[in-house]
């Protein structure tokens, strides 16, 4: 039936149209865990890391192009003027190994430092810990043992308070706390390892990884390239390697991470944009950072803050052009932000064409250089 124009229908017509927008953007905002998934073998995961921290692979990713490089070749990829930002975070050695005061044994995972002498953790033991008893963590290959008092509950972390200053005893008490997908345990060339050659401000429980590639011969062949290199902080928290629950995406709550934006990095990027220069950020932590301290508009604002922000395709960038990021496990919240940069499908293609080809996934894995999409 073709219904003619009168001036009922023209009453109706804006109604239908937001109608119609409105059904169209539910649609596009019901996005799926399954969608994100991909097969996996697992002996791709990468155990160790390569002796050569840049002689990693790399993987270009853009809209035309999936290209085989190795990590070396990011110089050629990077252009002068492009501003490089970077997550100067420090692993702390967050594990602890102990006992209750009743003997049984207990883990803790420390989150976060929230003052000198206190910490929230997850705390993992046969019965939890109720407040006001005590813990007792003991150091590898001694009969040293650091007491620590269970204070209360924040949520589903314990706060803890320490005798000591709490960085003095994870380093003299603590382990790198490594993924729960790398199957050794932790050794000594893992607390160097597993660090960027950067890492200034200690507080991460995982390292930004995708900084792991970098040597301080290959930034000073970038500079003098004429890339400028700033940094910005962002503390890992544990809440990365939490599965994603629900399978509506638009119903997951993502974790707290505490990042720090300077004042003179604020401007250099705020610089940057006006005058056109990309910016690019290694790591997804970097690149939660630089859209976290982004106001409407794309500017930069300094300071301190927690960030939620979970990105997933449909997400508009204000700040990143680009991303260096490792490999991210499948139906992970960081496979939906890098599918956010080029498409999910064209992620999905990509590792698929890593699986094929044996590259190394993961944190100690290679690496890929993410072109951001048109209009993303």
């Amino acid at each position: 039936m073709i219904t003619t124009w009168n001036a009922a229908n023209s009453v109706r017509m804006p109604a239908l149209l937001f109608f119609i927008r409105f059904v169209a953007s539910k649609a596009m905002q019901e996005q799926h865990l399954s969608d994100f998934d991909f097969e996996l073998p697992p002996e791709l995961i990468a155990q160790y890391p390569l002796a050569d921290r840049a002689a990693s692979r790399l993987l270009h990713i853009t809209e035309e192009v999936i290209e085989d490089c190795t990590f070396r070749d990011i110089e050629k990829f990077l252009r002068p003027g492009d501003l490089l930002i970077a997550n100067n975070t420090r692993v702390i050695k967050a594990r602890l190994l102990g006992a209750k005061a009743t003997g049984g044994a207990v883990e803790a995972l420390i989150e976060r430092v929230t003052v000198e002498f206190t910490a929230i953790a997850m705390v993992r033991a046969s019965k939890s810990p109720k407040p006001g008893s005590k813990l007792f963590f003991a150091a590898s290959g001694t009969d040293l043992k650091a007491e620590v008092e269970v204070t209360g509950r924040a949520g589903e972390f314990f706060e803890l308070k320490f005798a000591e200053p709490v960085l003095q005893v994870l380093e003299a008490f603590g382990r790198v706390p490594l993924p729960p997908y790398i199957e050794h345990a932790p050794e000594k060339a893992d607390e160097s390892r597993y660090q960027t050659v950067y890492a200034r401000h200690p507080g991460a429980v995982a390292a930004p990884t995708a900084g792991l590639h970098f040597t301080d011969d290959l930034l000073n062949r970038l500079k003098a390239k004429g890339v400028d290199i700033e940094y910005v902080t962002l503390h890992v928290g544990a809440g990365t390697f939490q599965p994603v629950r629900v399978e509506n995406l638009s119903e997951h709550h993502m974790h707290s991470e505490w990042f720090s934006m300077p004042e003179d990095v604020a401007a250099r990027i705020n610089e940057a944009k006006v005058q056109g220069r990309r910016v690019i950020a290694v790591g997804t932590t970097s690149l939660r950072t630089l859209e976290s301290a982004a106001d409407r508009i794309g500017h930069v604002e300094a300071g301190a803050r927690d960030t939620r922000l979970f990105i997933m395709p449909g997400y508009k960038f204000r700040i990143v052009d680009a991303l260096v990021t490792n490999f991210h496990l499948p139906k992970s919240t960081l496979v939906m932000l890098v599918s956010a940069l080029v498409g999910r499908e064209r992620i999905l293609e990509a590792y698929a064409h890593a699986v094929r080809e044996h590259y190394r996934f993961f944190s100690y894995g290679d690496a890929c250089f993410i072109e951001k999409a048109r209009g993303a």
